[in-house]
């Protein structure tokens, strides 16, 4: 973090196939040794079987699926008088979504599955039906700032 100026934000181009900023975000974020073309038929492969599962567009199945994976509220430790407090504190919604992709992959990756394209279409139809890891990682911040919600006062 620089003490002088805000560092701006990088304008994130949409993909080529959908025509769709989040999905780039999410592509970068799959993205390993700036394999993109990879990352891009791991998505795409998953938005087809994603397809072929479900009646709704794979886009907005996608959409929705982020959207029930973002968390609210997280908790921060806050060192005062030599205690340490986790204090909960709500999340800027670039951070909110940063957190859904990166919980999406990380347990999409753990997953039994074949290929990376299946185990990210079942993580994407589990995270639409408000069911499986990711909605779990969700729902444990969520109740870790609920328990702590006596210590909210010492938010900064």
């Amino acid at each position: 973090m620089p003490r002088r100026r805000e560092v701006p934000s990088r304008p994130i181009l949409p993909d080529s196939k959908y025509n769709n900023p989040l999905i780039a975000k999410f592509i970068n974020s799959i993205m390993k040794d700036g394999k993109k073309s990879v990352a891009e038929t791991i998505i795409y492969g998953a938005f087809d079987i994603m397809a072929s599962k479900i009646k709704e567009t794979p886009v907005a199945v996608f959409e929705k699926a982020i959207n029930n994976v973002e968390p609210l509220i997280e908790v921060k430790s806050r060192r005062v008088g030599g205690s340490t407090y986790q204090v909960p504190t709500e999340i800027r919604a670039a951070r909110r979504t940063a957190l859904a992709i990166r919980w999406l992959i990380g347990f999409a990756e753990k997953r039994q599955e074949k290929s990376m394209s299946e185990k990210m279409a079942a993580e994407f139809l589990d995270a639409y039906n408000n069911r499986g890891a990711t909605i779990k990682k969700k729902e444990d911040t969520h109740k870790m700032a609920e328990a702590n919600k006596a210590f909210a006062h010492y938010r900064w």
